[in-house]
This record gives structure tokens, C-alpha cells and sequence, in this order.
């Protein structure tokens, strides 16, 4: 594992695996190379005259960011990106991306190949979106994306490459049969949030939107923009519903959030900060202490013990 950017992390698979990989009956069909995430990631550039045998998959959180892709023809097209947008460049062509001086992306990303890797990047060049909505599933999607890289990062055994293989087959198929997987998460429980029920769907779905965004940096003016009601009016439903200000409920969401990557992950602290939408650690650590009562150094040690 290598790390770039502040909070950053990547992966790069040996040759020697990847040459494996594509020999193997089961993974040949569809494997990992490489796999990143990179929060913030000011000045950022790739550029590859030379093109590469892999597709890369750019998912971006935030922010903003550029690409150009050349055909075989030799006629560039170029493209803007922005936040909860994705795009797949092509193996065998040569592309550069970037991000945006001023507004820098947050991005997952990922090289793969084999042979249904052309199926899943047909018609993906183009930006795709994939916007938050009541029944969109950003979250468990960074899980899966989460997994993946966990796997990897416990070794290259066959066993976790071949479920990795797996892995990254339901995960590009989030993304390209956007609705079907939409379809099959929908939930109707209601949070163990109480109020009226006229009320409930909206601090439901207010809730749903802070979980979607939980690597981001939202105001109470986003929230009540995306439930249609006015700041006052939101606040109050929230507090008849929680106990807590919107905000402060987002706090403890994006705090429940780190705890449960300090108890199932091998990501150090700085890289919690960033996954869950802070850019200052010592703002972050102070949050997570008025919250839980203990600093995430603590609460990592008595996680191990």
C-alpha cells in the first residue's frame, strides 16, 4: 500500500499477480490492478500518451476534475466531471484526467481488466451520474468499494483475489444497472425516529441524504434546500424527531461512521478524518471526544484490546 495526497491510499498489484490473475479460470473474466482513493487531491494530473492494457474507473465524490480521451483515430474529446459523477476511460487509447485548480475531487478509483471488463465500460466515457436520491445507496457502495480494498490489503492469496473478483463485478454492476440495485435496497424502516408520521419521510430522507454524504461537508442551508423546507422548520422537526440540530445529528453520523472503520479497518486516523469529511485531524479528534468521550486514538486502542 502506498499513500500520495493527505489521507490518501492505493494499491498497485505485483506483476507477477496480475499475470496470474489473468491465467486464472475464475478471474480472468474480470480483475483488479490497481485501486485508490485520494481525498482533496489538489494539482492532481495523469497523463498517458502511451496507452495502458487496463480500464480505469474514476468515481468522483467531490469536487471537480477534467479528462480528454483520444480515439483510435487520434481525435481528442475532452470532459468535465463533478461530484457524484463517474466515468470509465477505455483500455488501449491514451487519456489524461485532472483535477481542478480551486474546487480539487475526491476520488475512488480503479484500473481493471479482463474479459467482460469492455462490457461494463461500454457507453462510459461520458460522465454517468449518480445522484443522491431516497433510494440511492452511495453508502453501502463505498463499503463495497471499502471491502475490496481491505481484501487486498490482507494479501494477495488466491482466495482473496477471487473474491475480490467477485467483489468488483457487484460493484460495477452498482454502477451501470444504477436502477436495479437502486430498486433492490429500498428500505421502509423508519430509523427509530419519532414524530408525526406526516413528518417522519422527511427527517427519513434528510437522514438518508447525510448518510449519502457522509464523506462531505454539508450546510444547514444544503439540507434544507434538498427537503424543501426552510432552515427554522427543518431544525425544529429534527429536534422533535432526534433530540439533536441537524448538524449536530450530522456529527454524530459521520463519528458513528469513523468508529465503525476504527473497529473493522486498518486505516489510521488522518485517513478517517478525510472518509468521513474533515480536513482538519485536530478539528476531527476534538469532534470525536465531545461526542464519544474519548479521542479516536483511545477509542482505536481499546478496539484491539
Amino acid at each position: 500500500m502506498k499513500d500520495g495526497f493527505s489521507g490518501s491510499r492505493e494499491v498497485i498489484l505485483p506483476e507477477m499477480i496480475v499475470d496470474m490473475m489473468r491465467k486464472n479460470p475464475i478471474m480472468a473474466d474480470l480483475y483488479v490492478t490497481d485501486i485508490g482513493y485520494y481525498p482533496h487531491a489538489t494539482h492532481h494530473a495523469v497523463e498517458r500518451k502511451k496507452p495502458i492494457e487496463e480500464y480505469v474507473l474514476i468515481y468522483v465524490m467531490d469536487g471537480t476534475g477534467h479528462y480528454w480521451v483520444e480515439s483510435h483515430e487520434g481525435v481528442r474529446k475532452e470532459y468535465t466531471v463533478s461530484a457524484n459523477q463517474y466515468f470509465i476511460l477505455p483500455a488501449h487509447q491514451p487519456h489524461a484526467y485532472w483535477t481542478e485548480d480551486g474546487d480539487p475531487w475526491t476520488i475512488y478509483w480503479i484500473h481493471f481488466a479482463g474479459q467482460k471488463a469492455i462490457h461494463y465500460s461500454h457507453d462510459a466515457i461520458s460522465p454517468k451520474s449518480v445522484k443522491p436520491e431516497l433510494y440511492s445507496r452511495i453508502a453501502n457502495r463505498t463499503d463495497h468499494f471499502e471491502e475490496i480494498f481491505a481484501v487486498l490489503h490482507d494479501g494477495y492469496t488466491l482466495d482473496n483475489l477471487t473474491y475480490v473478483s467477485s467483489l468488483l463485478n457487484y460493484y460495477l454492476c452498482s454502477l451501470r444497472y444504477l436502477h436495479q440495485y437502486r430498486l433492490g435496497g429500498q428500505r421502509t424502516a423508519d430509523n427509530g425516529l419519532r414524530t408525526e408520521a406526516g413528518d417522519i419521510n422527511i427527517v427519513n430522507a434528510t437522514v438518508h441524504y447525510m448518510n449519502e454524504h457522509i464523506e462531505k461537508r454539508l450546510s444547514l442551508s444544503d439540507l434544507a434546500d434538498y427537503s424543501g423546507y426552510s432552515a427554522s422548520h427543518l431544525s425544529d422537526l429534527f429536534r422533535k424527531a432526534t433530540g439533536y440540530a441537524p448538524l449536530a445529528y450530522f456529527n454524530m453520523l459521520k463519528v458513528q461512521y469513523a468508529c465503525q472503520m476504527l473497529d473493522n479497518t486498518p486505516l489510521r486516523i488522518n485517513q478517517i478524518c478525510y472518509k468521513v469529511g474533515f480536513d482538519d485531524c485536530y478539528y476531527f479528534s476534538r469532534l470525536f471526544r465531545k461526542i464519544k468521550g474519548i479521542s479516536p486514538s483511545q477509542y482505536k486502542q481499546q478496539a484491539i484490546h
